[in-house]
């Protein structure tokens, strides 16, 4: 079998929620052996430490999403958020406020290639295990660390989640329409997304750069910072033009017709959640000429005030209208066919059932099948790209509480099983959160 290209290198995982540990798993998904250190000290983003036995009315899905419903049976392994997240990495538990803890961390730290954590600003070095602390232990160390502001400046203390970077890149003051109230809108945590998607790259190149001088270093990196190219040309429109970016809903800047318009409902869901929906946008007068060809010629298309993008954009709120007594007629997919047919671009709004029975991500293998110990088999998200040369897949599920530590210690550290028995009586290592765990 082809080699996946990152086998040989070891990364240890101490990132919590989103933003670093699906960046590790991007490393694993590609052959890097990928160990992720939790505690059993302090509950991660395994859902909830005591979970009710029902879900509360109107419960939000991080809080609850246990297969089958059932948050009885030691739902930190179960919770869908940590399974989805953390496939392709071996699972330890090491109380890293501890000096022992410390210790094996530093033996694992010497016979790795790269450090990820996305703490706050000086939780590593008030831990004793900082870049300068751990470039001691090994000198090619490649540590990677991504506190929401970074590791300088006025603001590197301050805490930091994904609705606050939302609001410091400038990201919630144009999401949603003109007319919403800025505090109904619901969080995007999207900068966890686009940090998780850069920092493989930054590891790459620095693994480049140890190649060729053999030496490691430390990676900065700002989350907020990391997102911010995303908002370049709203950001150049003010340098070049003085105009501050406002809030349009699906609406772009220049092009009409730009939107999304509800489609013909569904006929087997519920009432409250029959919408459907569907995207559209013409970029020129060929594809407007075009969707007016779809649309069957209608009489109002010959309006004047239709007549050029300038005009339609003008009559925007009339021409959307039009368009959606158009769309309501049709199925979100077959409008979609249509158009994409004439050039025009398209796609459904699709929920959740719809995506899992897509033809495209299901032709293309999208989803597999992973099986999980204690949370069942089920279908998963799957690579995130294709390689002509290398087949990536996930080998192994979301790694259960501390579900390696006996193979991670005696293989990589050469523990004996007494010493391992030690560290679990001693709670430097175990497979259950304690009972007072931080949370």
């Amino acid at each position: 079998m082809t080699k996946l290209p990152l086998e040989g290198i070891r990364v240890l995982d101490v990132g919590d929620v989103l933003a670093g540990p699906f960046s590790c798993t991007l490393l694993a998904d590609w052959g890097a052996e990928v160990i992720k250190v939790e505690s059993i000290q302090r509950f991660t983003t395994r859902g909830q430490l005591h979970p009710p036995t029902e879900k509360p009315e109107g419960a939000p899905m991080f809080l609850w999403g246990y297969p089958d419903g059932d948050s009885t049976k030691r739902p930190w392994n179960r919770h869908f958020i940590f399974n989805g997240m953390n496939r392709n990495k071996y699972g330890i538990t090491l109380n890293l406020r501890h000096p022992t803890g410390v210790d094996m961390y530093k033996r694992l730290v010497a016979i790795s290639d790269i450090v990820i954590e996305n703490y706050a600003y000086g939780i590593m070095e008030r831990l004793g295990i900082g870049y300068d602390t751990l470039r001691e232990v090994n000198p090619e160390i490649i540590m990677v660390s991504m506190p929401q502001f970074g590791n300088t400046g006025p603001f590197k203390h301050y805490k930091g989640w994904g609705t606050s970077a939302e609001a410091m890149t400038g990201h919630f003051s144009i999401r949603g329409y003109e007319d919403q109230e800025i505090e109904k809108m619901q969080g995007m945590v999207h900068t966890d997304a686009t940090s998780s998607s850069n920092v493989p790259f930054a590891v790459l190149a620095a693994l480049f750069h140890k190649r060729r001088t053999g030496k490691g270093q430390f990676i900065d990196f700002g989350q907020c910072e990391a997102f911010m190219p995303h908002m370049g040309e709203l950001m150049m429109d003010y340098v070049m033009n003085g105009r501050v970016a406002k809030r349009m809903g699906n609406r772009h800047r220049l092009w009409a017709p730009h939107g999304c318009y509800q489609s013909l409902p569904a006929t087997n869901l519920p009432d409250d959640v029959n919408d459907r929906w569907v995207t559209l946008a013409c970029r020129n007068e060929e594809e407007w000429q075009q969707l007016v060809t779809v649309m069957d010629n209608p009489d109002w298309a010959q309006d004047t005030k239709f007549a050029d993008m300038a005009s339609r954009k003008s009559n925007e709120d009339e021409l959307d209208l039009h368009i959606s007594e158009w769309t309501r007629n049709w199925d979100h997919y077959d409008i979609f066919h249509e158009l994409q047919k004439a050039g025009i671009p398209s796609g459904p709004v699709l929920d959740f059932g719809e995506i899992y029975s897509d033809p495209q991500l299901n032709n293309r293998g999208f989803f597999e099948e992973v099986t999980h110990k204690e949370a069942g088999t089920h279908k998963y998200p799957g690579m995130t790209w294709k390689m002509s040369r290398s087949q990536g897949r996930i080998r192994i599920p979301a790694n259960c509480l501390g579900e390696h530590n006996h193979e991670i210690l005696t293989r990589l550290i050469g523990l004996t099983e007494s010493e391992i028995t030690e560290l679990e009586q001693d709670q430097i290592i175990g497979n259950e959160f304690l009972p007072d765990a931080d949370q």
